[in-house]
């Protein structure tokens, strides 16, 4: 029980460490068109993506997947990119397609599960306890990104309802910035040197 903690526990900090930063944009940009009355919706959307990377995860741990991590590296701010811009893109107080937004968080945690994964290994090392460390670490991810989501959606909800910012402002605010960002981030990993 005590390496459960510690795996979780690893796994937390590793989604708040701001080196990593390109994780906590995507939860940032994900969970920021929504309200703090849209928790349930939220909730839901970061466990979709949390299955996913759990699910590249797991793969990747057990090498039944192996990506080139240059090409890993490069995806995950793309799908930063691809969410802030869908963000800007919809102009809707509300998004009108949650199911679709479910999916993609499903298939983008795919993507970022494999970035989550040489970390894990290197902590791993010859452990024979991998099943329990892994769903430790999944779930330390896990409440991670629920702390990244609490504090975001308090954040809205200072800025739309106390300081009367226009929700539609905001969205484009952080989704802009978030967007800047991640495309900074993509040149910077191109895989390919032109």
């Amino acid at each position: 029980m005590q390496d459960f903690w510690l795996y979780f526990d690893l796994g937390w900090h590793h989604i708040l460490d701001w080196q990593g930063y390109d994780h906590i944009l995507f939860i940032m940009v994900l969970c920021g068109m929504y309200l703090l009355s849209d928790w349930k919706k939220v909730l839901i959307l970061v466990t979709a993506f949390t299955i996913g990377h759990s699910i590249t995860l797991a793969l990747s741990v057990f090498k039944v997947v192996t990506v080139n991590t240059a090409w890993i590296e490069f995806l995950i701010p793309v799908t930063i990119l691809i969410t802030a811009l869908t963000n800007i893109l919809n102009k809707r107080q509300k998004p009108k397609h949650v199911g679709y937004r479910y999916f993609i968080a499903l298939f983008f945690g795919l993507i970022h599960g494999m970035g989550f994964s040489n970390y894990l290994k290197s902590l791993l090392g010859k452990s024979t306890n991998i099943v329990a460390e892994l769903l430790a670490f999944n779930l330390g991810l896990e409440f991670g990104q629920i702390i990244i989501v609490i504090a975001v959606l308090i954040l809205s909800f200072i800025l739309i309802f106390i300081v009367k910012i226009k929700r539609w402002d905001w969205n484009f605010f952080l989704s802009s910035a978030i967007f800047g960002i991640s495309l900074i981030m993509a040149l910077e990993r191109l895989p390919i040197h032109l």
